[in-house]
């Protein structure tokens, strides 16, 4: 009964199907700009010496692999989203909703520009987090802050206008900061940050076309979907060239880029109800999880937090013994468990739904902490292979 009701309640009365379906040349023009401006920025990285050289330490790989990858997606998000813009073809909601879209565009060309900085230059730590912020602080002029009403009157809390406007500035930065900071730190392996990004964004399209046709926002439903499908285009356009054996590498430049639209999704989610922000956060919990991970990690063994190392959840997989090809299918299938999880919960009351969210996660860290993810041996954490 319970999913009957489920199955019942997951296509709305007030739009159709057919709608969300007008939007479909996002998904392939994105996908197509992607994967052109990919083959070219691989030409261009090689030919002016853009490239990752390995260091048999963290950079693991076998010879120079070229950089720009980031570059490439940006571009197929951009035509993307410019495609998306004439498919809202004269609705009454296209000027708000053309702001938000071009707003997300420019943090996003920050955000890459600042992680190609990082990966031509080396930038250091809080200089890369200034540029995160300045990428942030666009999504708070054009408007794109959580509705904290929709969480503070159910609790009887007082909500003035000042406290209101400074938690929404501390909530976005922090949303952006960490999604950035955790896809670049999830981006370790061939074709693992671009995949896993691709089922997150998959399953926020999925959350974004049941709320479009419940009508939950008359401007935040087409930017969503619009969004989700540049997203999923440029990552998919991008992975034919990222997968093992990588020919090109997204760098910095895409990792933050990818966070910084999955932070703007994510935040768009917290219009109203906060059944649909949590439901995003635990579509992005293996993220999180690596993130978290790998700071108590280093902070249980006093490594420095924002040194590079080998002890990610990924490396110790493959430093166990599991094949590449392997750790980065089990890592989909684990993003897809947490993306599932989110998927499902957003069905149900917000608070049964957060109780669960939060026994997710203490199993997730149970689980990591029985198998000795938190030590860390040898050089940068390194673990040694066991034979």
């Amino acid at each position: 009964m319970i999913f009957a009701n489920l199955l019942h309640n997951i296509i709305g009365p007030h739009r159709s199907v057919g709608w969300v379906v007008n939007f479909w040349p996002v998904l392939v023009v994105s996908f197509a700009g992607s994967l052109a401006a990919t083959w070219l920025c691989k030409k261009i990285a090689i030919k002016f010496g853009i490239v990752d050289r390995p260091d048999n330490l963290v950079k693991t790989h076998k010879e120079p692999i070229a950089y720009l990858g980031g570059v490439g997606i940006l571009t197929g998000l951009t035509v993307g989203a410019l495609v998306g813009i004439g498919c809202l073809g004269k609705e009454e909601f296209l000027g708000p909703a053309l702001k938000w879209l071009l707003g997300i565009l420019a943090g996003g060309v920050i955000a890459c520009f600042v992680g190609l900085t990082d990966d031509i230059f080396n930038m250091r730590p809080r200089h890369k987090f200034l540029g995160q912020i300045c990428a942030a602080v666009v999504l708070l002029l054009v408007g794109i802050t959580p509705n904290l009403h929709q969480v503070a009157d159910p609790l009887g809390l007082p909500l003035p206008p000042a406290l209101e406007t400074i938690l929404s500035i501390l909530i976005v930065v922090f949303f952006v900061l960490g999604a950035t900071n955790s896809l670049n730190l999830l981006d370790g392996l061939d074709g693992l940050c671009a995949g896993v990004t691709a089922v997150i964004t998959v399953a926020m399209l999925f959350l974004s076309i049941h709320l479009a046709t419940w009508g939950y926002s008359k401007v935040g439903d087409p930017v969503r979907i619009i969004i989700c499908l540049c997203l999923v285009g440029g990552v998919c356009g991008f992975l034919p060239f990222n997968r093992h054996p990588a020919k090109i590498f997204m760098g910095d430049a895409g990792s933050m880029l990818l966070g910084f639209m999955v932070a703007s999704l994510m935040l768009l989610f917290a219009e109203r109800v906060p059944r649909w922000w949590l439901a995003s956060i635990i579509v992005f919990g293996l993220p999180i999880l690596d993130t978290a991970v790998a700071l108590v990690r280093r902070l249980l063994n006093h490594r420095p937090l924002f040194v590079s190392d080998r002890g990610h959840i990924y490396d110790q997989m493959i430093d166990r013994g599991m094949p590449l090809k392997k750790t980065v299918a089990v890592c989909y299938v684990l993003a897809g468990i947490y993306a599932l999880i989110g998927l499902v919960m957003s069905q149900i009351r917000t608070w049964y739904a957060a109780g669960v969210y939060v026994l997710v996660f203490v199993v997730s860290g149970l689980v990591i902490w029985k198998k000795g993810y938190l030590q860390m041996e040898g050089l940068r954490g390194a673990r040694r292979r066991r034979v």
